[in-house]
């Protein structure tokens, strides 16, 4: 069976977008250090897998719809124990969480980034 190790995502500031990810989710920078194209990149998660965070002085934000976008990202999707710390968490970074629903077995809600990327958080909590 293969296991997802890293996804790569372009964002504006690669190590500010790490500092909120380890701060909201608890996660921990694995590397970081120059890129390709004169970038700078930040690996951020877990032993178990990252987000490969690449910035470029250069890059431009999407007007694109993603969802309408071949190969455009739709969302991150993260998993946690206690969905209710990790919302107050989300709100301390200054992201707005939204669409709260629950489901079988637990609840979620989204908030997008600065960078406008659009992020899940799921729980099997009720």
């Amino acid at each position: 069976m293969a296991q997802l190790e890293h996804a790569n995502i372009t964002v504006s500031d690669s190590k500010a977008t790490a500092a909120w990810l380890c701060e909201v989710f608890g996660w921990r920078i694995r590397w970081q250090g120059p890129a390709m194209q004169t970038g700078f990149t930040v690996h951020v998660g877990t032993d178990q897998g990252y987000l490969a965070l690449f910035s470029h002085a250069g890059a431009k934000p999407s007007r694109e719809d993603s969802y309408r976008t071949v190969g455009g990202l739709n969302h991150v999707a993260v998993f946690t124990d206690d969905i209710d710390a990790v919302e107050d968490r989300v709100r301390a970074a200054g992201f707005t969480p939204g669409n709260h629903a629950s489901y079988a077995p637990g609840r979620r809600f989204y908030f997008d980034d600065s960078d406008g990327i659009e992020w899940e958080v799921a729980s099997h909590q009720q």
